[in-house]
C-alpha cells in the first residue's frame, strides 16, 4: 500500500526551487502539469494525447476542396 504522504526535500536548482520526489511518488514520463490553488502545489502527470483525441478537438474545415480525379480515367476504363 502506497502511503498518503511523505516528506520531501526542497532544493535550488540554478534559479528554480526543485522538490525531490520521493520513489513511490514517481510519475511516469518527463514532464507533468503544475498549479497552485491557494497555498497548495498540485503535480499532475501529463497524460499523453491520443491522435483520435486531438482529432475530436478540431472543428470542420469550411473548404471545398478540388475534384483532383476530375480529369482522370474512371478505374473501370484502365486496361493493363
Amino acid at each position: 500500500m502506497m502511503p498518503a504522504q511523505r516528506r520531501a526535500r526542497l532544493f535550488k536548482n540554478g534559479r528554480n526551487q526543485a522538490l525531490r520526489i520521493p520513489r513511490e511518488f514517481e510519475f511516469p514520463g518527463n514532464e507533468v502539469i503544475v498549479r497552485k490553488e491557494g497555498d497548495c502545489l498540485i503535480i499532475e502527470p501529463l497524460a499523453k494525447a491520443s491522435l483520435a483525441s486531438l482529432l475530436s478537438r478540431w472543428s470542420p474545415l469550411n473548404e471545398t476542396f478540388p475534384d483532383v480525379d476530375a480529369d482522370s480515367l474512371a478505374l473501370d476504363d484502365i486496361v493493363l
